[in-house]
């Protein structure tokens, strides 16, 4: 029965909350064995067949709320408000749109295709996310690591066509015959990736994989971000030094890089290296102090980034930056939307496997950023529907000329920053670059392509600054280090792809020693509580005479269950010599006494045993038996109480279970008592 104190002994209100240590209780009841506790509480494993669950998942179906969980605008559009949110969607649309042109030129570039394919993604990606997403505020389409990794297997597959001289037109003159080899396009290629990994997308939420994104540790992905804002960084310094080096395909490709780049230092072209330090400086001064400012000022961000593309646009125009000094230009941008075209069948078997990689990160970055929103604003990510949301915006963008996506960290910070509600934001944003895409896009050709290398390099500071987190991966622990340590180097120093595939097994084995890594200790009891503590850590706690408890924190199976019957005849002082076993003797005046009459094992910290465990058990029992000390098990999961039923069913077991450690206690104290 729970009493509490009638009067508080300070003579406060019976109204005020009262302290934890004015509080008591008094339980009076009989010992119970968990057999006994399972009578009581009416315990019952539920076990429904498989056509059972079957049939009672087809009769919860409802047609309207699958559709709308498909289809997730359908849930939030009808309680839209036309007053509270629309000027405030309209506001955080136009300035993610602003952002997106420098940066969608920027990482097209980037994903070695046209500039104008990140506007397309900016368009089409936005539209299909916000039918099928789940997040209310973040930015999708182009995105630094996805295009980085997109350029890569577009370097594998594309065929580079040797041209003739320039004969005054946008014609490409091939001097290689087509039918020697498969000719494929950089944006052929680039739409296979992206049809691929929606494909992947849908099979995964098909198969129930939304949480595949949580074996991705946190050391893992910030060693593999900053890894590759170096290859980022790489990438463009041809660009930035106005330089032309060959592109490579295979491994070590940053270090081949560095190389050749250093070789072609002595030929870089000073009109690009001045104009990328003014873009580079400009940047930094608007980042780190203008927009800071502003930000005190005004609630809309300063389109730094946007004036730095028309800036060098207009300044390449009237100085004919490309042909009277040689700098590298943006080149054509079509007006319009692309007409739609399926990737090559050919292509989609060739870069399956390399799509694998984009795939994986793609989506962990969209549920990382849609995860941190969703808690500041309270409402729901779904895993698997963001797989689904991906998956069309992949496979939709595939047939109109875009490369996989991705959520942008700045835009979606933007986006929500600037008070953006729900996804009409991005509708909204998508409209203005379709005015872009329709007529003003061809006003910005003759931009300098170092013009956007410096815009991306600037960019570039948020990850490049993680390499901070070692101090913090550091205090964690040793094996958080060597995570990040190793995911960094395999990915600078050999390849994007396969430095992910190491980084990712190391965290993996890394994840399951520290699950086999357990913590056992013996509990004793503070005076007049009957609260059982580790005895290791508490001062006050006293053995329980006569009685040892042995708490284990960790899974016991058949990988670990020698190191667990180790660790109790360690604690316990059961000496094992041949098939004799011996336990410890009292001292002094009660020499030759046996010490220890019961083994408790408090099984509350036991997420899982499975049946070579419950034959572990056994053994220990019947060994016990011998030196007549007595094994009682208690506090286990449901789980681990229903294994070692099983258990018994087939042979072993034969346990004495106990709902609580205190119940275990005082059946042994009886029983020693009766002998």
């Amino acid at each position: 029965m729970l009493n509490q104190k009638s009067q508080l002994e300070d003579g406060r209100s019976s109204k005020e909350k009262p302290q934890y240590s004015e509080l008591s209780y008094l339980v009076t009841r009989s010992c119970l064995q968990r057999e006994d506790f399972n009578q009581l509480s009416q315990y019952e494993r539920l076990k429904p067949t498989a056509t059972e669950a079957i049939v009672a998942s087809v009769k919860n179906i409802r047609c309207g709320e699958v559709i709308k969980r498909f289809f997730p605008i359908l849930q939030w559009l009808p309680n839209y408000s036309l007053k509270n949110d629309l000027l405030s969607d309209m506001t955080a649309g136009l300035t993610v749109a602003v952002l997106q042109i420098p940066q969608g030129m920027a990482y097209g570039i980037l994903a070695g295709v046209a500039a104008n394919v990140g506007l397309y993604m900016a368009f089409f990606h936005c539209l299909v996310y916000a039918i099928f997403g789940t997040s209310r505020h973040i930015s999708m389409g182009t995105f630094a690591v996805t295009s980085l990794m997109t350029a890569k297997i577009v370097a594998t597959y594309s065929t580079v066509i040797p041209t003739l001289a320039s004969n005054g037109t946008n014609d490409v003159v091939p001097v290689i015959n087509p039918t020697e080899i498969p000719i494929y396009t950089p944006i052929q290629v680039a739409t296979a990736v992206s049809f691929v990994a929606g494909v992947l997308y849908i099979v995964m939420s098909a198969v129930r994989l939304g949480m595949l994104s949580s074996l991705l540790s946190e050391p893992l992905v910030s060693g593999f971000t900053t890894a590759a804002a170096v290859h980022v960084m790489v990438s463009q310094l041809k660009d930035l030094l106005g330089v032309s080096i060959p592109r490579y395909k295979g491994n070590f490709k940053v270090i081949l890089s560095i190389r050749d780049i250093i070789d072609q230092t002595p030929n870089s072209n000073l009109t690009a290296i001045y104009t990328s330090l003014i873009v580079i400086l400009f940047m930094i001064f608007m980042n780190e102090y203008f927009k800071p400012w502003l930000s005190t000022k005004c609630r809309f961000p300063f389109p730094a980034e946007l004036m730095a593309v028309v800036g060098g646009t207009v300044a390449s125009y009237f100085i004919g930056l490309g042909p009277k000094f040689n700098i590298s230009l943006v080149g054509s941008i079509p007006t319009g939307l692309p007409a739609p075209q399926f990737p090559p069948i050919s292509l989609i078997k060739a870069v399956a496997v390399d799509s694998i990689a984009v795939t994986i990160v793609g989506y962990s970055i969209v549920m990382s950023m849609g995860m941190i929103f969703a808690q500041k604003d309270n409402y729901e990510v779904r895993p698997n529907q963001e797989l689904v949301a991906l998956g069309f915006t992949n496979v939709v963008g595939s047939i109109f000329s875009c490369i996989p996506t991705a959520c942008s960290l700045s835009r979606s910070l933007i986006q929500h920053q600037t008070g953006g509600k729900t996804q009409i934001a991005a509708v909204f944003s998508s409209m203005i670059i379709l005015v872009v895409l329709l007529w003003i896009g061809p006003y910005f050709e003759s931009l300098p392509r170092c013009v956007l290398a410096g815009i991306i390099v600037v960019a570039l500071k948020g990850m490049l600054i993680q390499v901070y987190h070692i101090k913090k991966f550091r205090r964690e622990g040793h094996l958080e280090l060597f995570v990040w340590c190793v995911t960094f180097l395999s990915v600078v120093i050999i390849d994007i792809d396969i430095g992910l595939l190491i980084g990712v097994v190391v965290s993996l084995i890394s994840l399951y020693i520290k699950g086999w890594k357990t913590y056992y200790s013996l509990l004793g009891t503070v005076p007049d509580t009957a609260v059982y503590v580790d005895i290791g850590s508490h001062q006050r706690a006293e053995e329980v005479p006569r009685i040892k408890i042995f708490k284990y924190t960790g899974p016991i199976n058949f990988a670990n269950k020698s190191f667990f019957k180790k660790a109790l005849y360690k604690e316990t002082s059961i000496t094992q010599r041949s098939n004799e076993f011996t336990v410890a003797c009292y001292n002094g005046e009660t020499a030759g006494l046996q010490s220890t009459k019961t083994i408790i094992i408090d099984l509350s910290s036991v997420p899982h045993i499975d049946t070579a465990a419950c034959k572990m058990f056994t053994d220990v029992k019947n060994n016990l038996g011998k030196i007549s000390v007595t094994l009682l098990l208690a506090s286990p999961a449901d789980c681990v109480y229903d294994a070692l039923l099983h258990a018994e069913s087939i042979g072993e077991g034969g346990f004495h279970i106990f709902p609580t450690v205190h119940d275990a206690v005082i059946y042994a104290q009886g029983n020693e008592s009766i002998v």
